[in-house]
């Protein structure tokens, strides 16, 4: 396999690079054209980016093993993610008449402008870098697991993640937010036809889907009750999906995307074409474990389930390669996401403060998003923990600016100062409790910080000194939009 896989993953990575370079044919200067591609996608190139964004390593490696190791919990887990999506359409609109009334590039600006300080940006941007970087690895260790699995180490680990890493910078320094969403189109595709064929074969090699769910029912019952064979418990169901419930508006790499639609209407299409998507994938990376239970049993490594199954008979040699490409395409679109996101943030939010004549941001972005790529490959090395543990790990840090986002729309009465110290605080405190592992009276870190986060926005708010007049300033547009397109 390893010779058709250099093969596969090289034609993959010369349409990638040439749809990137072609994405530069009418860039425009400035940040919103590097960032946002000017404000212009189009609902279903947007779906499909957002999907490609969103779903990553996580599915078919992440998911499938969280599916192994947990049963039937998993894909309620997942569930309640697509549920989360509903926050789209309550913030999505306001995100986006926000950004277009005030020009915003990054999320943390639109909160540095509606709370009246440029530290709550600043802390907001510094959240997302200690957060994302280990999202980023979590992404490229997916990409080493995979391949170095498929071909017995032919193809190591570490080399598996400086491919993944060389794509997505290549691809993110190529044209920003354009190159991100030509190649995100390109690598969804990718990934969800090879999953639908891989699956296919798989169970057709137990049997049929009859004979399929037969035989995990009998065999694997206890994986299909909850909850299930002992990797969840009450505590850690809610401990992962609460973090991933508020994803859509937590993670800035998925939030930024709700300021790069042409328009609300395209906004929609975006959130109706990836509910669509997003429930097939996960269907697929939930039955792609369960089908790992039955021929790759007793793996140690719950995230090797995948490469192991892979390696089986049941997935002819070239569908198994091609997958291995859906599979690293997913992968690489959300580490190129990340990369660019935390660029917007380190220039727009960091460095931009410092520099008030607004010089050289762009190379101040792209100097960040080799920094990035290199801490995302020296964390990657490490291979800590389960696939989606780790990734919920991320969005537990990032809940912590939940608080703010929300008192940005919907308190008028929320200050600068409780949302920078429920951001630092509670960030803080979420960082200490899963480096230690300690969970104060059972209860998960993610819950602990985002209780937290609430507590200590509301508290500080309360007693600090609102400025009403630049949250009515803010609100103003937002609301007068909002009531313009109900009239519509």
């Amino acid at each position: 396999m390893t010779p058709g896989l250099i093969a596969a993953l090289t034609v993959y990575a010369l349409i990638g690079i040439g749809v990137a370079f072609a994405a530069r044919r009418g860039l425009g200067a400035g940040a919103a054209e590097y960032y946002l591609a000017g404000r212009r996608a189009g609902g279903v190139i947007s779906a499909l980016s957002y999907g490609a964004t969103t779903y990553s390593a996580f599915m078919m490696v992440g998911l499938a093993g969280l599916t192994y190791a947990g049963g039937v919990g998993a894909l309620g887990f997942e569930l309640v993610y697509l549920a989360g999506l509903g926050l789209v359409a309550i913030f999505g609109p306001r995100f986006w008449l926000a950004s277009r009334a005030f020009g915003f590039i990054t999320p943390a600006e639109m909160l540095s402008h509606r709370y009246a300080s440029r530290w709550v940006g600043a802390v907001m941007a510094l959240t997302a870098c200690v957060f994302l970087i280990p999202y980023s690895a979590v992404q490229l260790m997916g990409i080493g697991y995979l391949v170095s699995g498929v071909t017995d180490a032919a193809i190591g680990f570490e080399q598996g993640i400086l491919i993944g890493a060389a794509l997505a910078l290549i691809w993110t320094l190529a044209a920003g937010m354009r190159s991100v969403l030509w190649t995100d189109a390109l690598q969804v595709v990718v990934m969800l036809v090879t999953s639908l064929i891989a699956a296919g074969f798989v169970i057709a090699a137990l049997g049929g889907p009859v004979a399929f769910l037969e035989s995990t029912r009998a065999d694997h019952g206890e994986w299909l009750s909850v909850p299930g064979p002992g990797l969840f418990s009450l505590t850690t169901f809610i401990g992962l999906t609460v973090p991933w419930f508020f994803f859509s508006i937590s993670n800035p790499q998925v939030s930024q995307r709700l300021f790069t639609t042409e328009s609300i209407g395209a906004m929609r299409t975006m959130l109706l074409g990836f509910l669509i998507l997003g429930f097939v994938y996960t269907l697929i990376s939930v039955i792609w474990g369960f089908s790992a239970l039955q021929l790759v049993p007793d793996l140690d490594q719950p995230d090797l389930a995948t490469p192991r199954l892979l390696a089986t008979d049941a997935v002819p040699a070239p569908v198994a390669i091609v997958l291995v490409v859906g599979i690293v395409a997913a992968a690489v679109s959300t580490v190129d996401s990340i990369l660019l996101s935390l660029s917007a943030l380190a220039a727009r939010d960091l460095y931009r403060p410092l520099a008030p004549s607004g010089g050289h941001q762009m190379i101040a972005g792209q100097a960040v998003i080799l920094i990035v790529t290199a801490l995302a490959i020296l964390f990657a090395r490490l291979q800590l923990d389960l696939i989606t543990v780790l990734s919920v790990a991320a969005s537990s840090g990032l809940l912590v600016t939940v608080p703010s986002i929300v008192g940005c729309f919907f308190w008028r009465r929320g200050t600068a100062s409780g949302a920078i110290v429920s951001m630092l605080g509670a960030g803080v405190v979420v960082t200490a409790l899963q480096l230690t592992g300690f969970d104060p009276l059972g209860i998960p870190a993610s819950i602990c910080g985002g209780a937290l986060a609430v507590a200590l926005f509301v508290g500080v708010s309360l007693a600090t000194r609102a400025d009403s007049a630049r949250a009515d300033a803010f609100l103003a547009p937002v609301e007068a939009g909002l009531a313009e397109h109900r009239i519509r």
